[in-house]
């Protein structure tokens, strides 16, 4: 599960709240706010990691490209 510092959390605890009174006219206490909110992340959290370690090995795989052919570039030729 995802560590929310408490400052942060109850800053997304108001936002479930304004969420839930602008979209669906509905008044939503903090602890419920809260419950939705630990539910979402616990569902929404494996997902969201595996697409950020998708995006990191994306960066990472271009940035040794990068690499490699600044190391071919590096090499000197060799007379036959």
């Amino acid at each position: 599960m995802i560590k929310i510092p408490r400052n942060e959390k109850e800053r997304l605890i108001e936002q479930v709240q304004q969420y839930f009174q602008l979209e669906r006219g509905e008044e939503i206490g903090s602890i419920g706010a809260e419950g939705f909110l630990d539910f979402v992340l616990k569902e929404a959290s494996p997902y969201v990691y595996n697409q950020a370690i998708t995006d990191a090995r994306k960066v990472l795989n271009e940035r040794i490209s990068l690499l490699e052919e600044e190391l071919y570039l590096l090499e000197k030729p060799i007379q036959k």
